[in-house]
């Protein structure tokens, strides 16, 4: 079972103190609460069968603070730790529980989220932020949605029988390095 439910809640946030705690609660309750509920009633077949495989789409902005509002991020964030948190108890009847998270790609959702915060950006203007400005890799290698459903893929496949807990990221090397702020020498 393939959890995949996302909005991304109000994208524009002036400072934490003008977070919008109504669309912080929609935001949960879509991308985190359906994740649980997703997982608990998947549960409740694949146990009793002593098999099965749950996939949640996470992302990178619950991985990595700041890539995106907070709110999106925060829900992210929650579905990885239901992952993990049902992963143990349930590979213990032969379920495993993994989630994907993807960087940025440029479909319809991302697009749309990106439209938030640049409402007069074109949607190829759009396309080319996050084709090439929050693209990882060089060499013309554009992160599509095959390549995550290559993943889910691998996450159900029995290649995958012993990962069980994992957060597959695939971001081309994004989270896993920040360079650090180098101020000008003072002169």
């Amino acid at each position: 079972m393939h959890n995949h439910a996302g909005v991304t809640g109000r994208m524009v946030l002036d400072s934490v103190g003008s977070l919008d705690l109504a669309d912080f609660d929609r935001t949960m309750a879509t991308n985190a609460r359906s994740a649980v509920a997703g997982i608990k009633h998947a549960a409740r077949v694949m146990v009793p069968r002593r098999s099965g495989c749950i996939i949640c789409t996470a992302s990178t902005a619950g991985v990595l603070g700041g890539i995106i509002a907070p709110t999106y991020g925060i829900s992210k964030a929650a579905v990885i730790g239901a992952v993990r948190a049902f992963a143990g108890e349930l590979g213990r009847h032969g379920v495993r529980v993994n989630a994907i998270s993807p960087h940025g790609i440029a479909t319809q959702f991302g697009l749309g989220g990106l439209a938030q915060l640049f409402p007069e950006a074109s949607e190829e203007e759009l396309r080319r932020m996050v084709e090439t400005g929050m693209n990882e890799m060089g060499g013309g290698t554009v992160l599509e949605v095959e390549d995550i459903a290559r993943a889910a893929v691998y996450l159900a496949s029995d290649e995958a029988k012993y990962v069980n807990g994992h957060n597959l990221v695939v971001d081309g090397g994004c989270t896993v390095w920040k360079g650090a702020n180098k101020p000008a020498p003072a002169q």
